[in-house]
């Protein structure tokens, strides 16, 4: 069983940063991504970072999102630039075995931490 945190949300004007952390109980073998679900939307791939460390984004965030992790710390990042109010969300991390954006593919998941972008 991989338990999953994430913490970072908050509330930011349009144009700003946010750097949402995911801490997981077991890490290193497994593919990580970042999903997001806004009110009455589904649940949607942001990006995933596989354990060589490639990366898969979304369209919607390429370019203003980059997604990392390091595995001596068990932890999970992603860096987000130039937020728009469409960024608006519960973020989620969740780990796989293997590496998509298909949130029916992910096994284990966090709770989710809010991001607000106000314009």
């Amino acid at each position: 069983q991989v338990q999953l945190v994430e913490s970072g949300g908050g509330s930011v004007q349009s144009g700003g940063s946010l750097r949402l952390s995911c801490t997981a109980s077991l890490y290193s073998s497994y593919c990580m991504g970042w999903f997001r679900q806004a009110p009455g939307k589904k649940r949607e791939g942001v990006a995933a970072i596989d354990r060589a460390g490639s990366t898969t984004y979304a369209n919607s965030v390429k370019g203003r999102f980059t997604i990392s992790r390091d595995n001596a710390k068990n932890t999970l990042y992603l860096q987000m630039n130039s937020l728009k109010p469409e960024d608006t969300a519960m973020y989620y991390c969740a780990a796989n075995s293997w590496c998509s954006l298909a949130y029916y593919d992910y096994t284990y998941w966090g709770q989710g931490t809010q991001v607000t972008v106000s314009s």
